[in-house]
């Protein structure tokens, strides 16, 4: 079983569908289940209606949990098994404040040393926990010895009981922390394999500490993708999808980058037969917006052209055939549209060209259907006695509603059979 876990606090991010695709892929090359977790344990930063558009965004890319889970569903085995710990003296019950613990630290940092919580109330005496009723905190026993992390992509990784700490699994308002959570659910989930940003390495040890504590005795796999930098000002996946993106080229950008692949454009499935995650070099990867564009352009160019046409309006595989010709130029489908709109808008004449295209416009409605270009260009050369350079500029204004685009005998071949819609 392998699982995508995502707060419903913020949209969602390339780097946070990154992760969502590589365990998807992985579920589905091990032949495993795969299931959605949505961290809503958060209650105060939660947006309402956050999760189900997680959900549609993930169906976009053709990524479908068998099984969505919310954390908040188990809270009570997260209060059993921390209740659990502390019955075995694995955890126990800490009355430090925050301010004290705030000063702890402070004097760890001024010292130069890092911080790790000293064991102050791990060995209180029964009778000062019973009768004491300041507000208290449950925290888990540092581990006796390091705990080593096998990952496919970062190699072999120890963590002593030190950097592992003491660390707080219930906060005082009896909630469970982060760690703790994550470790349990994980645990009843019956996760094998968890593949997730190297941003959270620090948290696995955390997280395998929790489940020894619990005795569980499955060994779950890691692997560690390198961070994803730069983007600070990148857009989330909605906005890209907006601004003309296809879910296909987002995912092949995704995937790829920072990865060797057969292929520069693959399609999920051939994603799926790719991937390998033992050949992923251990090095940061850094978004960048021109190549994942050119891999959009590529995967639009892939379109049927009737398929293509539906992005700018049309169902017409001349207009797709037409927009694949913009592609030159342009690289997503909302930028398809601002060419291709104006073709089928009012003409905004220059004035310096009203004269010429007037007399243009008048031969080509008289003219007789030409399947050819250079035919169609020397009869109307030929009826209104144009200059060259005049004739281009006035037919380009004509036909596309611009001074400036791709080759017009191009233009005209996936034109001509709406030439009398357009010069009217």
């Amino acid at each position: 079983m392998l699982r995508f876990a995502v707060s419903p606090t913020n949209d969602l991010r390339l780097d946070t569908l990154r992760i969502a695709l590589y365990n998807y892929i992985v579920a589905r090359q091990r032949k495993e289940d795969f299931i959605v977790r949505i961290e809503d344990m958060d209650k105060e930063k939660n947006r309402e209606g956050m999760d189900d558009e997680i959900l549609d965004l993930l169906g976009l890319f053709g990524v479908h949990g068998s099984q969505v889970i919310h954390q908040s569903q188990n809270v009570r085995f997260h209060s059993a098994m921390a209740l659990q710990l502390v019955h075995e003296r694995k955890a126990f019950s800490c009355f430090c404040s925050d301010n004290w613990l705030a000063n702890k630290r402070e004097e760890a940092k001024q010292a130069g040393k890092g911080y790790a919580y000293d064991d102050a109330c791990r060995n209180l005496p029964a009778e000062l926990i019973i009768d004491n009723t300041n507000p208290f905190s449950i925290r888990i026993i540092r581990p006796d010895a390091d705990i080593v992390i096998h990952d496919k992509i970062l190699g072999e990784r120890s963590f002593t009981p030190d950097g592992i700490d003491s660390f707080i699994i219930l906060n005082q308002n009896k909630t469970p922390t982060y760690n703790f959570a994550v470790g349990v659910d994980d645990m009843l989930s019956d996760i094998s394999f968890i593949i997730r940003s190297e941003e959270f390495l620090e948290e696995t040890p955390k997280q395998e500490h929790v489940r020894n504590a619990l005795k569980y005795e499955k060994q779950i796999e890691y692997a560690h993708l390198p961070v994803m930098t730069n983007l600070d000002d990148a857009p989330n996946i909605k906005e890209l999808l907006k601004e003309g993106f296809l879910p296909e080229a987002i995912l092949n950008y995704l995937v790829s980058i920072g990865n060797e692949m057969p292929q520069e454009i693959f399609t999920l499935e051939e994603a799926i037969e790719f991937l390998d995650l033992e050949t992923i070099p251990n090095i940061p990867v850094s978004f960048n917006m021109d190549a994942l564009k050119e891999i959009n352009r590529a995967h639009l160019r892939g379109l049927d052209a009737k398929e293509l046409s539906r992005f700018v309006g049309f169902a017409d595989a001349e207009i797709g055939a037409l927009a694949r010709v913009y592609l030159a130029e342009v690289s997503t489908t909302k930028e398809l549209k601002v060419k291709i709109a104006p073709i089928f808008s009012e003409r905004n004449i220059p004035e310096a060209f009203t004269r010429e295209c007037t007399v243009l416009a008048n031969a080509i409605k008289e003219a007789p259907y030409f399947d050819e270009y250079v035919a169609f260009k020397d009869y109307v050369i030929n009826e209104t006695s144009l200059e060259d350079d005049n004739y281009l500029i006035a037919l380009r204004l004509l036909l596309t509603n611009a001074t400036e685009g791709p080759d017009i005998a191009e233009i005209y071949q996936h034109l001509k059979n709406y030439i009398g819609e357009i010069v009217k």
